[in-house]
């Protein structure tokens, strides 16, 4: 069944219709829709909704949910995810499932209320303090608003780990044809560390657990971080997603993620029209970053034009990707201003002459 639908809304129905029930929010533009609609829709299907007092309550009502084993998710924007940092690392210590979602508006500061991309460091870098990483899932239409939301459950919970949509104001605002169809629930771990109590059960009671991020001898906390890292390397290896759209010929290869990926393929046409032999490498996942598949496009394309909505930042991760071995342009609007084909297409037709 198709319905028509925001970008903001098709996020809040992939999180039901992947059984979260336990929403903890706060308005803020431009996503404040996924809270409205989680406020009509939970008390509808036994579901919470609770628009807490802050950010940082928000971000701690989700830690408390999860820590109890239940679904949970907060989402906000650029300034807000910010508050939400010091959570968001107490997660990671914790190895608690958990999604966040955020719709990307300008900075830095309070910035504008227009789309951006400049929450890439952040959301791949810098979530908050320690050595932790989230899994970081960038979808490009209102179609994969609701799918990568959905999906992003399953993988945190199949990994124990914090897993972020991150949007922009462009796709949480826009209007596309949305399918809905239910999928089969995988199979995941059963969550045997949930703090659901020791009352008495069939076989005796059960194990008391603790959920912790405090562990004040360095060898055990040293011990935690390379078992965490562990596990991140079986994502890298397992989770990592990507869209590669006419490379097979490419001479060059656009790199754009989200709403600008779709301005991209626009620009990748243009190119081929003209001539050009273009191509467009899009990473759905940006953590773990698809390094391995950009690097092989670097051993036949002759340049690389990295189209963002910040002044530069997932270009480090291309160059670390094709390891600097071929010419890397950078195509960026910022502010609140959104690329327009014919801005990609200009850095198209200057790398083919390098």
């Amino acid at each position: 069944m198709k319905v028509l639908m925001k970008g903001n809304e098709a996020i809040a129905e992939g999180a039901i219709a992947a059984n979260c029930r336990h929403y903890f929010g706060y308005p803020i533009t431009p996503q404040s829709e996924i809270a409205a609609h989680m406020s009509k829709r939970m008390p509808k299907i036994g579901g919470t909704f609770l628009q807490a007092e802050s950010e940082i309550a928000a971000i701690n009502m989700v830690i408390g949910a999860s820590a109890a084993g239940k679904r949970a998710m907060t989402s906000s924007s650029s300034p807000g995810v910010a508050l939400k940092s010091e959570g968001l690392s107490y997660l990671a210590g914790c190895d608690l499932p958990a999604v966040v979602v955020n719709v990307q508006r300008g900075g830095p500061g309070l910035g504008g209320i227009q789309p951006s991309q400049s929450d890439y460091y952040q959301a791949t870098r810098g979530a908050g303090h320690g050595d932790f990483h989230m899994l970081v899932l960038a979808p490009d239409s209102v179609q994969e608003m609701f799918d990568l939301t959905r999906d992003a459950f399953d993988l945190a919970d199949r990994h124990r780990i914090t897993a972020m949509v991150l949007a922009d104001g462009v796709l949480g605002q826009m209007m596309e044809p949305l399918d809905v169809s239910e999928k089969p629930a995988p199979e995941l771990p059963p969550k045997d560390w949930a703090l659901t109590g020791t009352g008495s059960h069939m076989d005796g009671k059960k194990k008391r657990q603790i959920i912790n991020s405090l562990y004040l001898e360095p060898d055990e906390l040293e011990r935690q971080n390379f078992a965490r890292f562990e596990k991140y390397a079986k994502i890298m290896e397992t989770e990592t997603r990507f869209e590669r759209y006419k490379t097979d010929d490419a001479e060059i290869v656009v790199v754009a993620y989200g709403a600008i990926a779709r301005v991209a393929k626009n620009a990748v046409n243009m190119a081929r029209d003209r001539g050009v032999a273009a191509g467009l490498f899009r990473p759905v996942t940006l953590w773990p970053f698809p390094k391995r598949e950009l690097k092989e496009l670097a051993g036949r394309a002759r340049a690389f034009v990295t189209a963002e909505m910040s002044m530069g930042q997932m270009i480090d991760d291309v160059n670390l990707a094709i390891e600097c071995r071929r010419p890397n342009l950078m195509c960026s609007r910022v502010g609140g201003m959104v690329h327009t084909p014919e801005d990609i297409l200009g850095k198209i037709e200057e790398a083919a002459k390098l």
